[in-house]
């Protein structure tokens, strides 16, 4: 029996993630491509996992390798994935890197990585992500963080590049709406991904259990999110139910921006 409209209801559809190969990104493709996506994960490093994962479920999808903060990468990316699935519908920015430090930790090497890969990155793909869309409509879906908005603890760049990923946001919505693109934004507070697992390993060795359940404990709700939590909402947004929704910015943080004491 083929599968309902219902069950499906990203067939036909043509989704660009970036970042698709771990974490959050690999969660948000992968739940695209349940739902029937052509899913065009865009990873510097490798998507094989999260390519078989869409195949195994009878989802289709295909990893290019990219740095989104070259624009003749994103560009020649673009293209590739566009005339194999056709034209873009949806666009979801959660390609990204981390770090923690305070402005005088920061180095201007650091300042540049997190500047290339968290603002110029989503610059390189927004626009052509509209580019792409301004003659048909489309979504548009940036990961952000409630480091946009909140004033958190050593990590003076990641926090700038979240802040701009917010206004870019609120740029492209307003900008674009009569062309029928929506462009909205999550904010996610922490998420148990690849990453923390490899930064407490890196900074609290023998005491990994221990820091995970301190970090965990920042929030409200008393634990981390899940990167399916996170795609979950992204899928909403995405979707034809979130049709009305435009130039906003959505915290998932587990209380941690209106809860905390």
């Amino acid at each position: 029996m083929a599968e309902s409209s219902a069950s499906l209801p990203f067939a036909g559809r043509t989704v660009i993630v970036t970042g698709g190969g771990s974490g959050i990104g690999q969660a948000i493709a992968t739940l695209f491509g349940a739902r029937g996506a052509r899913v065009g994960i865009l990873d510097l490093a490798s998507a094989d996992a999260t390519v078989q994962a869409i195949a195994g479920a009878g989802g289709t999808a295909v990893h290019v390798q990219c740095d989104v903060s070259k624009q003749d990468d994103v560009s020649r990316a673009f293209a590739e994935l566009q005339g194999r699935f056709g034209p873009l519908d949806i666009l979801v920015n959660s390609a990204g890197v981390a770090h923690v430090g305070t402005v005088e930790q920061t180095t201007e090497a650091d300042l540049d990585r997190i500047y290339a890969v968290n603002v110029k990155g989503v610059y390189n793909c927004l626009r052509l992500g509209v580019m792409a869309m301004k003659a048909r409509g489309g979504v548009i879906l940036n990961v952000a963080s409630v480091a946009a908005t909140a004033g958190i603890a050593d990590r003076f760049a990641y926090s700038m590049s979240k802040g701009a990923v917010l206004t870019m946001t609120l740029s492209v919505a307003r900008d674009y709406i009569h062309q029928k693109i929506r462009c909205n934004c999550i904010s996610p507070a922490r998420v148990h991904t690849p990453f923390v697992d490899g930064f407490l390993a890196k900074n609290y060795p023998g005491r990994e259990a221990e820091m995970f359940d301190q970090l965990a404990k920042t929030q409200p709700i008393g634990r981390m999110g899940k990167p399916s939590e996170i795609a979950e909402l992204a899928l909403f947004l995405c979707s034809d139910a979130a049709s009305f929704i435009t130039g906003s910015d959505y915290p998932i943080d587990g209380g941690f921006l209106t809860l905390k004491m």
